[in-house]
């Protein structure tokens, strides 16, 4: 689990961060998208070697599994859903002598929340399954190592129950997002 909120803390503070960017400044976002859409493309259980090549056989691997599962699709959704903000809010901040700046703080992150959460809500999910991708490689504990460790000793009742555990997992996560959206919603909406 701890290897979970790192990785999902990271990579929506990251996401966040490399979409405002990607929207600040047109000319790196247009250079880096190509790069994000073939990165995103990859199947990320082919770069888990490489990780472990490069970072050890530990939990930073797993960590960077998880993160590197889940980043590239956040910031090219969250870089859409900038770009795509109502331009007649964004025209009157202009008019009305404001910065990009304040564009960001008062119409672009307020108007793209729903967005963001939605993205942590697949996102959590992406992080479980990424660290458990981390964990089939690079761990010697955990449900990842339990479910590989149980299938090559064949214990079918080990494997299932690392199954039915994850799911019970991903079903509180996401109804701790979902939570969470509906306070934000309530908030909001009155």
């Amino acid at each position: 689990m701890f290897e979970t909120f790192l990785s999902f803390f990271i990579v929506l503070v990251a996401g966040i961060l490399l979409s405002v960017l990607l929207w600040w400044n047109r000319s790196i976002s247009s250079v880096l998208e190509p790069y994000l859409i073939t990165l995103n493309s990859l199947p990320k259980t082919a770069l888990a070697p490489i990780f472990i090549v490069w970072l050890g056989n530990n939990m930073k691997t797993i960590i960077v599994c998880a993160i590197s599962l889940a980043i590239f699709g956040t910031v090219i959704n969250l870089t859409t859903s900038f770009t795509q903000m109502d331009p007649d809010k964004l025209l009157l901040i202009k008019t009305l002598g404001g910065s990009r700046k304040d564009m960001l703080s008062k119409v672009i992150i307020p108007g793209s929340v729903p967005n963001i959460i939605s993205n942590m809500k697949v996102n959590i999910g992406l992080c479980l399954v990424g660290v458990i991708i981390g964990e089939f490689l690079s761990a010697n504990a955990g449900l990842g190592y339990l479910i590989v460790y149980g299938s090559q000793v064949f214990k079918l009742d080990w494997v299932l129950m690392s199954i039915v555990i994850l799911c019970i997992i991903a079903t509180a996560l996401y109804a701790l997002l979902n939570l969470i959206e509906k306070v934000y919603l309530k908030r909001h909406t009155q």
